[in-house]
Protein backbone atom coordinates (compact mmCIF):
# COMPACT_ATOMS: atom_id res chain seq x y z
CA UNK A 1 0.00 0.00 0.00
CA UNK A 2 1.45 3.40 -0.90
CA UNK A 3 1.90 5.97 1.85
CA UNK A 4 -0.68 8.73 1.97
CA UNK A 5 0.83 12.23 2.12
CA UNK A 6 -1.59 13.51 4.74
CA UNK A 7 0.38 15.70 7.11
CA UNK A 8 1.26 14.31 10.54
CA UNK A 9 2.92 16.34 13.28
CA UNK A 10 4.70 14.45 16.04
CA UNK A 11 6.46 15.80 19.12
CA UNK A 12 9.34 14.04 20.86
CA UNK A 13 11.16 15.14 24.03
CA UNK A 14 14.70 15.51 22.62
CA UNK A 15 16.48 16.55 19.45
CA UNK A 16 18.39 13.26 19.46
CA UNK A 17 15.17 11.26 19.30
CA UNK A 18 13.81 13.62 16.63
CA UNK A 19 16.90 12.95 14.51
CA UNK A 20 16.50 9.19 15.00
CA UNK A 21 12.84 9.35 13.96
CA UNK A 22 13.78 11.35 10.85
CA UNK A 23 16.33 8.68 9.91
CA UNK A 24 13.77 5.92 10.48
CA UNK A 25 11.26 7.71 8.24
CA UNK A 26 13.75 8.30 5.45
CA UNK A 27 12.18 10.23 2.58
CA UNK A 28 8.62 9.98 3.88
CA UNK A 29 6.78 13.20 3.12
CA UNK A 30 4.07 15.02 4.98
CA UNK A 31 5.68 14.59 8.42
CA UNK A 32 6.89 17.24 10.84
CA UNK A 33 8.76 16.14 13.95
CA UNK A 34 9.14 18.83 16.62
CA UNK A 35 10.81 18.81 20.02
CA UNK A 36 8.65 19.26 23.12
CA UNK A 37 9.99 18.05 26.47
CA UNK A 38 6.61 18.73 28.12
CA UNK A 39 8.19 21.02 30.70
CA UNK A 40 6.01 23.94 29.64
CA UNK A 41 3.06 24.78 27.37
CA UNK A 42 2.80 22.96 24.06
CA UNK A 43 4.35 24.70 21.04
CA UNK A 44 1.25 23.90 18.96
CA UNK A 45 -2.46 23.67 19.65
CA UNK A 46 -2.57 20.48 17.59
CA UNK A 47 0.05 17.71 17.68
CA UNK A 48 -1.07 14.44 16.14
CA UNK A 49 1.34 12.19 18.05
CA UNK A 50 2.84 13.23 21.38
CA UNK A 51 5.77 11.28 22.85
CA UNK A 52 6.36 12.16 26.53
CA UNK A 53 9.81 11.87 28.17
CA UNK A 54 10.94 8.39 29.16
CA UNK A 55 11.51 8.97 32.87
CA UNK A 56 8.57 10.55 34.65
CA UNK A 57 6.42 10.27 31.54
CA UNK A 58 3.31 11.10 33.54
CA UNK A 59 4.41 14.45 34.96
CA UNK A 60 3.73 16.52 31.84
CA UNK A 61 0.55 14.77 30.73
CA UNK A 62 -1.86 17.34 32.25
CA UNK A 63 -0.44 19.83 29.69
CA UNK A 64 -2.29 17.86 27.01
CA UNK A 65 -5.56 19.39 28.18
CA UNK A 66 -4.71 22.33 25.90
CA UNK A 67 -3.59 20.24 22.92
CA UNK A 68 -5.60 18.48 20.25
CA UNK A 69 -3.87 15.13 19.81
CA UNK A 70 -4.70 11.79 18.21
CA UNK A 71 -2.21 9.57 20.02
CA UNK A 72 0.05 9.72 23.05
CA UNK A 73 2.92 7.29 22.55
CA UNK A 74 4.58 6.29 25.81
CA UNK A 75 8.22 5.22 25.99
CA UNK A 76 7.70 2.54 28.66
CA UNK A 77 5.98 -0.82 28.60
CA UNK A 78 4.27 -0.05 31.91
CA UNK A 79 1.37 2.39 32.00
CA UNK A 80 -0.27 2.04 35.41
CA UNK A 81 -1.75 5.34 36.60
CA UNK A 82 -1.24 7.09 33.25
CA UNK A 83 -4.95 7.12 32.41
CA UNK A 84 -5.64 9.22 35.51
CA UNK A 85 -3.34 11.99 34.23
CA UNK A 86 -4.56 12.16 30.63
CA UNK A 87 -7.52 14.18 29.36
CA UNK A 88 -10.62 11.96 29.00
CA UNK A 89 -10.77 10.02 25.76
CA UNK A 90 -7.05 10.28 24.97
CA UNK A 91 -5.64 7.32 23.06
CA UNK A 92 -2.48 6.00 24.70
CA UNK A 93 -0.05 3.39 23.38
CA UNK A 94 2.78 1.78 25.32
CA UNK A 95 6.25 0.93 24.02
CA UNK A 96 5.84 -2.80 23.48
CA UNK A 97 8.65 -4.03 21.18
CA UNK A 98 11.16 -1.46 22.52
CA UNK A 99 12.33 -2.72 25.92
CA UNK A 100 11.73 -6.47 25.97
CA UNK A 101 15.18 -7.57 24.82
CA UNK A 102 17.16 -5.26 27.09
CA UNK A 103 14.97 -6.07 30.08
CA UNK A 104 15.38 -9.79 29.40
CA UNK A 105 19.15 -9.31 29.16
CA UNK A 106 19.18 -7.71 32.57
CA UNK A 107 16.96 -10.42 34.08
CA UNK A 108 19.35 -13.15 32.94
CA UNK A 109 22.33 -11.03 33.96
CA UNK A 110 20.93 -10.50 37.44
CA UNK A 111 20.27 -14.22 37.81
CA UNK A 112 23.82 -15.09 36.80
CA UNK A 113 25.29 -12.35 39.00
CA UNK A 114 23.34 -13.58 42.01
CA UNK A 115 24.01 -17.27 41.40
CA UNK A 116 27.74 -16.77 40.77
CA UNK A 117 28.40 -14.20 43.57
CA UNK A 118 29.45 -11.30 41.32
CA UNK A 119 28.70 -8.74 44.05
CA UNK A 120 31.01 -10.55 46.45
CA UNK A 121 33.75 -10.64 43.81
CA UNK A 122 33.48 -6.87 43.26
CA UNK A 123 33.74 -6.25 47.00
CA UNK A 124 36.77 -8.54 47.16
CA UNK A 125 38.34 -6.75 44.19
CA UNK A 126 37.85 -3.38 45.90
CA UNK A 127 39.74 -4.80 48.89
CA UNK A 128 42.43 -6.46 46.79
CA UNK A 129 41.41 -9.84 48.15
CA UNK A 130 41.41 -13.19 46.27
CA UNK A 131 38.17 -14.87 47.38
CA UNK A 132 37.04 -17.90 45.33
CA UNK A 133 33.71 -19.56 46.13
CA UNK A 134 31.82 -22.69 45.07
CA UNK A 135 28.64 -21.22 43.57
CA UNK A 136 25.19 -22.24 42.44
CA UNK A 137 24.88 -22.69 38.69
CA UNK A 138 22.15 -21.31 36.49
CA UNK A 139 22.28 -24.54 34.52
CA UNK A 140 19.88 -27.27 35.70
CA UNK A 141 17.92 -24.90 37.93
CA UNK A 142 14.12 -24.97 38.07
CA UNK A 143 13.08 -21.50 36.88
CA UNK A 144 9.53 -20.20 37.28
CA UNK A 145 8.67 -17.34 34.93
CA UNK A 146 5.97 -15.27 36.59
CA UNK A 147 4.64 -13.39 33.60
CA UNK A 148 4.65 -14.59 30.00
CA UNK A 149 4.07 -11.47 27.96
CA UNK A 150 6.68 -9.82 25.77
CA UNK A 151 9.35 -9.62 28.48
CA UNK A 152 8.62 -13.10 29.85
CA UNK A 153 8.93 -14.65 26.40
CA UNK A 154 12.17 -12.75 25.77
CA UNK A 155 13.55 -14.06 29.07
CA UNK A 156 12.53 -17.61 28.15
CA UNK A 157 14.31 -17.33 24.78
CA UNK A 158 17.52 -16.14 26.44
CA UNK A 159 17.38 -18.79 29.14
CA UNK A 160 17.08 -21.65 26.64
CA UNK A 161 20.85 -22.04 26.04
CA UNK A 162 21.48 -22.21 29.80
CA UNK A 163 19.83 -25.63 30.08
CA UNK A 164 17.28 -24.68 32.72
CA UNK A 165 13.91 -26.25 33.50
CA UNK A 166 11.33 -23.53 32.77
CA UNK A 167 7.79 -23.31 34.14
CA UNK A 168 5.71 -20.35 32.91
CA UNK A 169 2.84 -18.73 34.82
CA UNK A 170 0.52 -16.05 33.46
CA UNK A 171 -2.90 -14.60 34.24
CA UNK A 172 -4.66 -17.54 32.61
CA UNK A 173 -3.74 -21.11 31.71
CA UNK A 174 -3.19 -21.85 28.03
CA UNK A 175 -0.96 -23.58 25.53
CA UNK A 176 1.08 -21.15 23.44
CA UNK A 177 3.58 -22.16 20.75
CA UNK A 178 3.48 -25.67 22.14
CA UNK A 179 4.35 -24.48 25.66
CA UNK A 180 2.05 -25.11 28.61
CA UNK A 181 1.39 -21.86 30.47
CA UNK A 182 0.04 -22.28 33.99
CA UNK A 183 -2.63 -19.96 35.37
CA UNK A 184 -1.93 -17.67 38.30
CA UNK A 185 -4.33 -19.78 40.38
CA UNK A 186 -1.71 -22.57 40.27
CA UNK A 187 1.10 -20.38 41.60
CA UNK A 188 1.11 -21.55 45.22
CA UNK A 189 1.32 -25.18 44.12
CA UNK A 190 4.31 -24.41 41.89
CA UNK A 191 6.39 -22.21 44.22
CA UNK A 192 7.73 -25.01 46.48
CA UNK A 193 9.46 -26.50 43.42
CA UNK A 194 11.00 -23.25 42.12
CA UNK A 195 14.67 -22.49 42.67
CA UNK A 196 14.54 -19.19 40.74
CA UNK A 197 11.44 -17.02 40.24
CA UNK A 198 11.72 -14.35 37.53
CA UNK A 199 8.97 -11.72 37.66
CA UNK A 200 7.97 -9.65 34.63
CA UNK A 201 4.29 -9.00 35.33
CA UNK A 202 2.90 -5.48 34.90
CA UNK A 203 2.00 -3.39 37.93
CA UNK A 204 -1.44 -2.47 39.20
CA UNK A 205 -3.98 -3.69 41.72
CA UNK A 206 -4.38 -7.10 40.08
CA UNK A 207 -0.72 -8.01 40.55
CA UNK A 208 0.14 -6.14 43.75
CA UNK A 209 1.86 -8.49 46.23
CA UNK A 210 1.41 -11.51 43.97
CA UNK A 211 4.33 -12.75 46.06
CA UNK A 212 2.89 -12.07 49.50
CA UNK A 213 3.97 -13.56 52.81
CA UNK A 214 2.30 -16.91 52.12
CA UNK A 215 3.85 -17.16 48.64
CA UNK A 216 7.32 -16.28 49.92
CA UNK A 217 7.03 -18.83 52.72
CA UNK A 218 6.19 -21.49 50.11
CA UNK A 219 9.57 -21.04 48.40
CA UNK A 220 12.41 -23.40 49.33
CA UNK A 221 15.39 -22.16 51.31
CA UNK A 222 17.89 -20.30 49.14
CA UNK A 223 15.42 -19.60 46.32
CA UNK A 224 16.20 -16.54 44.21
CA UNK A 225 13.71 -13.86 43.15
CA UNK A 226 14.60 -11.82 40.06
CA UNK A 227 12.19 -8.90 39.60
CA UNK A 228 12.27 -6.86 36.39
CA UNK A 229 8.52 -6.11 36.43
CA UNK A 230 7.31 -3.72 39.11
CA UNK A 231 8.38 -3.38 42.73
CA UNK A 232 4.95 -3.98 44.33
CA UNK A 233 4.78 -7.47 42.79
CA UNK A 234 6.69 -8.52 45.91
CA UNK A 235 5.54 -7.68 49.44
CA UNK A 236 8.75 -5.98 50.55
CA UNK A 237 7.99 -6.17 54.27
CA UNK A 238 7.23 -9.88 53.98
CA UNK A 239 10.47 -10.45 52.08
CA UNK A 240 12.49 -8.60 54.71
CA UNK A 241 10.76 -10.68 57.40
CA UNK A 242 12.18 -13.81 55.75
CA UNK A 243 15.53 -12.62 57.13
CA UNK A 244 17.71 -13.79 54.27
CA UNK A 245 16.20 -17.28 53.92
CA UNK A 246 15.50 -16.46 50.28
CA UNK A 247 17.52 -14.22 47.99
CA UNK A 248 16.64 -11.46 45.53
CA UNK A 249 18.10 -9.66 42.52
CA UNK A 250 15.91 -6.62 41.96
CA UNK A 251 15.76 -4.06 39.18
CA UNK A 252 12.58 -2.65 40.74
CA UNK A 253 11.69 -2.13 44.39
CA UNK A 254 8.84 -1.00 46.57
CA UNK A 255 9.32 1.79 47.56
CA UNK A 256 11.21 3.24 44.62
CA UNK A 257 13.67 4.90 44.68
CA UNK A 258 14.75 2.82 47.65
CA UNK A 259 15.47 5.07 50.69
CA UNK A 260 19.07 5.14 51.88
CA UNK A 261 18.24 3.52 55.23
CA UNK A 262 16.01 0.75 53.85
CA UNK A 263 16.90 -2.75 55.13
CA UNK A 264 16.98 -4.19 51.58
CA UNK A 265 20.31 -2.43 50.95
CA UNK A 266 22.14 -4.46 53.56
CA UNK A 267 20.28 -7.76 53.51
CA UNK A 268 22.39 -10.83 52.73
CA UNK A 269 21.75 -12.31 49.31
CA UNK A 270 20.15 -9.16 47.86
CA UNK A 271 21.43 -7.48 44.68
CA UNK A 272 19.82 -4.19 43.64
CA UNK A 273 19.86 -2.38 40.28
CA UNK A 274 18.25 1.11 40.01
CA UNK A 275 15.41 0.32 37.55
CA UNK A 276 17.54 0.20 34.41
CA UNK A 277 15.98 -2.75 32.58
CA UNK A 278 15.28 -0.87 29.37
CA UNK A 279 17.96 1.81 29.72
CA UNK A 280 20.43 0.65 27.07
CA UNK A 281 21.76 1.75 23.70
CA UNK A 282 19.06 -0.38 22.06
CA UNK A 283 16.27 1.82 23.38
CA UNK A 284 16.42 5.03 21.34
CA UNK A 285 16.70 3.50 17.85
CA UNK A 286 13.94 1.00 18.66
CA UNK A 287 11.78 3.79 20.05
CA UNK A 288 12.40 5.84 16.91
CA UNK A 289 11.35 2.92 14.71
CA UNK A 290 8.13 2.50 16.72
CA UNK A 291 7.31 6.21 16.43
CA UNK A 292 8.00 6.06 12.68
CA UNK A 293 5.64 3.09 12.34
CA UNK A 294 2.94 4.98 14.22
CA UNK A 295 3.38 8.00 11.95
CA UNK A 296 3.14 5.89 8.80
CA UNK A 297 0.07 4.06 10.08
CA UNK A 298 -1.60 7.38 10.88
CA UNK A 299 -0.85 8.64 7.39
CA UNK A 300 -2.45 5.50 5.91
CA UNK A 301 -5.50 5.81 8.15
CA UNK A 302 -4.62 2.62 10.05
CA UNK A 303 -5.12 2.05 13.76
CA UNK A 304 -2.05 2.67 15.92
CA UNK A 305 -0.05 -0.16 17.47
CA UNK A 306 0.10 -1.04 21.19
CA UNK A 307 -3.00 0.92 22.27
CA UNK A 308 -3.70 0.14 25.91
CA UNK A 309 -6.59 2.52 26.48
CA UNK A 310 -8.59 5.18 24.68
CA UNK A 311 -9.33 5.15 21.00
Amino acid sequence: MSTDTRNVTASVPSQELADDVARALGRTGGVEVIVWAMEGPAPRSRIDIVVPPYMGQGSGLPLLADVETRLVQGQSIGYEGIDEKLPPGTTFANAASVHETSTAELAVGLAIAAQRHFADFVRAQDAGRWAPVFANSLADRRVLLLGYGGVGKAIAARLAPFEVDITAVASRARTEDGIRIHGIDELHDLLPHAEIVMLSLPGGDATRHVLDAAALQALPDGALLVNVGRGPLIDTDAFVAEGGRIRAALDVTDPEPLPKDHPLWSMPGVLIAPHVGGATSAMRPRMARLIARQILRMQRGEAPLNVVFGG
